[in-house]
């Protein structure tokens, strides 16, 4: 399924990367039964409401060798460990304030032998001297808090990319005016549906702001 998913959205991976995603799949519903890292009560299987959801957003931001990223609230290691294993050149570093959803995340890096990947137990306001060209979100977080945590963090040129659901249009003036108000980032804000992907992604979009 994952295969046929990505060829669809041009989303190019070998069978060595398949087979990880896949692994790290299972390896996210073992956790699962032990730390709450997702939903118990799926309404679809977790590797296309996951696993394929966070590959999205290289539809919209291509991964580029030696490229820093951070992923803000991994959980469960959700958007970081599905594209670190897409784009194994490109550095990941993957943070969550609660110590276990970190041990988790540590023990399912070990186990699919990712290099590129690292998880701390920090929050995000402990990043000290830290820039990236990315920052990543899957979390629930209001837009104006993810931009508020991303700002000292994002290296000029950087973007910020969330996968966000819902209608945003209040997060986004929310966003806009704590922007203005500070030093100018968001100043803008892309939005990506994914909802024509499939029918799970319903209501469901990719928002993309870059700090100029």
């Amino acid at each position: 399924m994952l295969e046929s998913l990505c060829l669809a959205q041009g989303i190019a991976l070998d069978q060595t990367q398949l087979s990880k995603l896949v692994r790290y799949g299972e390896l996210l519903g073992e956790w699962n039964i032990k730390i709450n890292l997702i939903s118990r009560k799926e309404d679809a299987p977790v590797i296309l409401k996951h696993v394929f959801h966070s590959l999205l957003i290289s539809l919209h931001h291509p991964f580029s060798e030696g490229e820093k990223v951070l992923d803000l609230g991994t959980g469960g290691g959700l958007p970081g460990i599905p594209l670190a294993i897409a784009f194994p050149k490109t550095d990941f570093l993957l943070v969550d304030a609660t110590g276990k959803k970190i041990t988790a995340c540590k023990a399912m890096i070990t186990a699919l032998g990712l290099e590129n990947a690292t998880a701390v137990h920090s929050r995000v306001e402990e990043l000290k001297g830290l820039a990236f060209d990315t920052v990543l979100s899957r979390q629930v977080a209001p837009l104006a808090d993810l931009a508020r945590y991303a700002r000292p963090l994002l290296k000029k040129g950087g973007i910020l990319a969330c996968l966000k659901g819902g209608n945003l249009k209040k997060e986004i003036a929310d966003a806009l005016k704590e922007g203005a108000e500070t030093d100018g980032f968001p100043s803008n804000v892309e939005l990506h549906p994914i909802d024509d992907i499939s029918p799970f992604f319903s209501e469901k979009q990719i928002v993309i702001a870059a700090r100029q």
